[in-house]
């Protein structure tokens, strides 16, 4: 099962939060390692708010756009 760390953008949905994950990548040809990040959709459970650092795991389709839930919140 995948694990994830991100930083919650929005709060605003009922218990789904908007995670923003960053990661480094490289480009092919010239080398240089650049930020690269992506959003995802989480269930929330643990009462996650606006700004904190999060735990994402994956898990079942819990809809349309939604496959990952908070496994817990560290800061």
């Amino acid at each position: 099962m995948k694990t994830l760390t991100g930083t919650v953008k929005s709060d605003k949905m009922q218990k789904t939060v908007v995670v923003e994950v960053v990661t480094f990548r490289q480009h092919p040809l010239y080398r240089k390692r650049y930020k690269f990040s992506k959003r995802f959709l989480a269930h929330n459970e643990l009462d996650a708010k606006e700004g904190d650092k999060v735990q994402i795991k994956e898990s079942r389709p819990l809809s349309g756009n939604k496959r990952w839930q908070v496994a817990k919140i560290i800061k």
